[in-house]
């Protein structure tokens, strides 16, 4: 294999390229955005599993030159009471630590990355069809009139996938069961800890935030209830929204409702979906990735995350496999219970049937399938293999 079209210049697609880059093969990324500044209003972290990923695709440096680190995660209750401190992830190892970053960030970060290794990006390329024939590899056509023929197409390009429309038209994203509020305001609250997310069990909304060096909150609220209409999303004013929240953040003796209050004009609304599981990834020489194959509500905070991992098991199946039939066979036998199971605890968070995950013996992070072998899935010099049966 040769030659390789990423759709998608997003986290997923970007992390594709640098790992199919790296293992050898000739990448060029199209992104439907005319820029890099994709969804800068929402914010997002790493988590480490996320971060291991980029490390092993030497980009490391790209992310932790943006944002800020996180190495704790407290839980307050609806008086304020502290319930809960527990470390995050890998917290002793600095480039492996969760990260707090703004999504329109991460992926100029990782789209700067992918240019400067010489990687093709071109913008404003909206796909409009693809071609899959027998012999001559799979075209993708543009709203501009332009080709691109390749050995593999990879749709990354998220939630609301054209090439998942393509391939799987009937699979569609489907409401998860809250509305998620974004805000920033440069009010901290009261000896707000520094590199900790704070995660607020309020009784109407949960709610968390992170307080960055420069003393600014990023904050998140996640709210029960039917969806917002579109149109509301897309006109609704900061006022509107603070008047939204506010008397469920009232009811609570946190900092949630001050920090709302005091966010003007960086706030922002979007009802949380998922694709259902058993989504098809792959239709002849087209492979969905990321959020186009799996997205998750973001209660679990994972979805960056398990799209670079994506990236790099692609790549390195591809790369260990005798053939591509057969790597990529690999790839979706090793991601799919892993991704889809987070896709479910996801959704059960934010619909309210979450039931705890299995522990580990003698405490610590709720395990996901995968969690043992991921260091090996992920070390760039590890050969892939199907797992014995």
């Amino acid at each position: 294999m040769t030659r390789l079209l990423v759709v998608g210049g997003g986290i997923a697609g970007t992390g594709a390229a640098l790992a199919l880059h790296k293992a050898g093969h000739d990448v060029a990324v199209y992104e439907a955005h005319p820029d890099s500044a994709e969804d800068i209003g929402a914010f997002l972290t790493l988590a480490s599993n996320g971060m291991r990923a980029l490390a092993e695709v030497d980009a490391s440096a790209a992310v932790t030159s943006i944002g800020f680190p996180l190495t704790s995660m407290r839980v307050l209750d609806d008086t304020g009471a502290e319930i809960a401190q527990v470390p995050l992830g890998e917290a002793g190892t600095p480039h492996l630590r969760y990260r707090c970053v703004r999504r329109g960030d991460l992926n100029a970060a990782l789209q700067a990355e992918v240019t400067g290794r010489g990687i093709g990006i071109r913008h404003d390329m909206r796909l409009v069809s693809v071609d899959d024939g027998p012999e001559n590899g799979v075209t993708a056509h543009f709203a501009d009139g332009t080709t691109a023929t390749g050995d593999l197409l990879i749709g990354a390009d998220g939630l609301s996938s054209t090439v998942r429309g393509l391939t799987a038209p009937d699979r569609r994203p489907v409401y998860s069961g809250q509305q998620v509020f974004y805000g920033y305001t440069r009010q901290a609250p009261p000896a707000a800890r520094p590199e900790t997310i704070t995660m607020v069990r309020g009784s109407a909304v949960a709610f968390g935030y992170a307080v960055s060096p420069e003393g600014e909150t990023y904050w998140f609220a996640r709210v029960a209830g039917e969806p917002l209409a579109a149109a509301d999303i897309e006109h609704a004013g900061p006022a509107h929204l603070r008047d939204l929240l506010l008397p469920l953040l009232g009811k609570d003796s946190t900092p949630a409702a001050d920090l709302v209050a005091a966010t003007s004009d960086d706030l922002m609304v979007t009802n949380a979906t998922e694709l259902p599981t058993g989504t098809p990834w792959r239709s002849g020489r087209t492979l969905l990735i990321g959020d186009a194959a799996h997205a998750a509500s973001p209660a679990t905070g994972q979805g960056a995350s398990m799209a670079l991992e994506d990236a790099v098991v692609l790549a390195k199946s591809l790369r260990d496999a005798p053939d591509t039939d057969t790597g990529l066979s690999l790839y979706e036998t090793l991601r799919r219970p892993r991704v889809e199971h987070n896709v479910t605890v996801s959704g059960n968070i934010s619909r309210g049937t979450h039931n705890p995950s299995e522990r580990r013996p003698g405490g610590g992070a709720p395990t996901r399938p995968g969690d043992d072998e991921l260091a090996g899935h992920l070390e760039w010099d590890t050969e892939l293999r199907l797992p014995a049966t």
